[in-house]
């Protein structure tokens, strides 16, 4: 059920006080008039700067208030089938005399034909007016909303549009996660910078969308620019990925497909958990959002909690798209030293995990997984449980051959092979500062670096499979029972025969 018809359900059964939650107060009460419009009912709107205003019907003379009890009291007086739109009425909820007189109001209601929407930017309602609220929620416009705002600017005189209709249509995909105002000033910005909103505007709106998901503070949006040719070896975790490329489409719905719910990413340090997460954007060309679960945590009681859901909304608008949950071991962890806040935000990111219908794919990755709550990985949160090990040494020739790539140089002026010999018991990380750490010498001597650079640059490190032998163990330990399957290779038996074996540790 869409938000007007949810408000007109409410109204028409009489709810007294509807508290509608949203940051969009112009949107809202349009909604909000509409739903009155077409129910025959007259809407008064009220602010503590201009008084009453007329949103729909005939109500007649207005009455006047300066102050929320004389509001409150004119809303008892008012005769016939009214809604009273109180615009920032949360702030007069910290007055104990305008709680009362506004529970006992709520409450003679019931007798009438009249009702009180609050439109609040916050859903919290004092303990006493919970009894008597129902709390709804404004979703952020969806594609075609969107497509209004931009049909609103082109009956503007002296504005250009010139968009094809599959740059129209990712254009609103592209704003999606905005608000209307949001977006309206995104579309603005392009016309006055370029004259016209074309198909090249697409960009600079996903740059706009951007700042704005990151001023949700919880969610950060990545540019996606990996693809699997970025990430070397993984062939089992990539044939999965590309297996579901076209998992997000309706002709996947039509066939009967679910979408994807999200994979688990659990292995050693380094060797590609978030690289994969982002080639995963790229792949599926869906927008990643990365969620940090950290910037949920406020001073204000009740404060994390309002971040989460609404962070998690935010991803459910700008579906589809990839989450990412990075190093979930120190994100999903909870304790008893914060009143139970971190329970509550651990609580409310599984159930949507468990529960969501938006098309989130959701990639959790983690170093250490016996500190995870068993509750993470249980079945219905993720699709497949992946293990990244050690890399083969034909995985280490991979890596090698992409990094030099990446600085522009050619896999073939190296010997790659003695590279990945010599680079046994390194993951990818490593390998790539070897590169990284060779470049220095040929540079610092005017030259180019060569095979023999990036060697002496593995022998001076200390790879993690000497400082982390026992971790790595375990880990293998725990795939080997069966509890997840690994990225490099299809049989588990295969997996095992080839691990690398990791360095014995260093004498004192």
């Amino acid at each position: 059920m869409n938000f007007e018809a949810e408000l007109d359900l409410f109204l028409r059964a009489r709810y007294t006080l509807v508290v509608v939650v949203t940051h969009e107060e112009e949107r809202a009460l349009r909604a909000i008039a509409d739903v009155c419009e077409r129910g025959q009912r007259s809407c008064l709107a009220w602010d503590l700067a201009d008084g009453f205003e007329a949103l729909s019907g005939k109500p007649g003379n207005l009455p006047t208030a300066k102050d929320p009890l004389t509001v409150i009291e004119q809303v008892e007086k008012a005769g016939g089938d009214i809604t009273f739109v109180l615009k920032d009425f949360h702030e007069c909820w910290s007055n104990p005399q305008v709680k009362r007189k506004l529970r006992n109001t709520a409450q003679r209601l019931k007798f009438t034909r009249k009702s009180i929407v609050v439109v609040s930017p916050t859903r919290k309602v004092p303990e006493e007016l919970k009894n008597e609220t129902e709390v709804l929620e404004l979703p952020l416009p969806d594609g075609e909303q969107l497509d209004g705002v931009l049909s609103g600017l082109t009956r503007t005189p002296g504005i250009k549009i010139d968009l094809t209709p599959a740059g129209r249509e990712k254009l609103g995909q592209a704003a999606l996660g905005m608000t209307a105002a949001q977006a309206g000033r995104a579309y603005a910005k392009s016309i006055v910078r370029d004259g016209a909103l074309d198909d090249r505007h697409i960009e600079a709106v996903v740059r706009e969308k951007r700042e704005v998901i990151r001023e949700s503070e919880a969610l950060e949006f990545y540019p996606v620019h990996e693809t699997p040719d970025d990430v070397g070896g993984l062939d089992v975790l990539k044939q999965w990925l590309r297996l579901r490329e076209r998992a997000f489409t309706q002709e996947a719905r039509d066939y009967g497909l679910p979408a994807p719910k999200g994979m688990a990413l659990i292995g050693i340090p380094g060797t590609g958990k978030s690289l994969t997460a982002k080639m995963i954007g790229g792949l599926w060309r869906l927008p990643l959002l990365r969620l940090d679960v950290g910037a949920l945590f406020g001073s204000l009681v009740g404060e994390a909690e309002e971040r989460t859901r609404r962070a998690l909304r935010l991803a459910e608008t700008v579906a589809p798209c990839v989450m990412w949950i990075d190093e979930m071991e120190k994100a999903l962890a909870h304790g008893g030293g914060d009143s139970g806040t971190s329970t509550r935000v651990f609580g409310t990111i599984l159930t949507w995990m468990q529960e969501k219908t938006a098309p989130c794919f959701v990639v959790g990755t983690a170093n250490d997984v016996s500190s995870l709550p068993p509750e993470v990985l249980r079945k219905g949160r993720f699709d497949e449980i992946f293990f990244l090990d050690l890399p083969t040494a034909e995985e280490r020739a991979e890596i090698f051959s992409v990094h030099l790539r990446k600085r522009r140089r050619l896999p073939e002026d190296f010997d790659i092979a003695r590279l990945a010999a010599g680079a046994e018991g390194y993951v990818g990380a490593e390998i790539e500062q070897t590169i990284v750490d060779a470049m220095y010498v040929g540079f610092h001597q005017d030259r180019e670096f060569t095979t023999g650079d990036i060697l002496a640059a593995l022998s001076r490190q200390v790879p993690l499979s000497v400082s982390q032998r026992e971790t790595i163990g375990a880990l293998r330990a725990w795939m080997r029972d069966g509890r997840a399957q690994s990225a490099s290779f299809e049989e588990a038996v295969e997996a095992e025969r080839q691990f690398v074996v990791p360095l014995e540790p260093l004498g004192p």
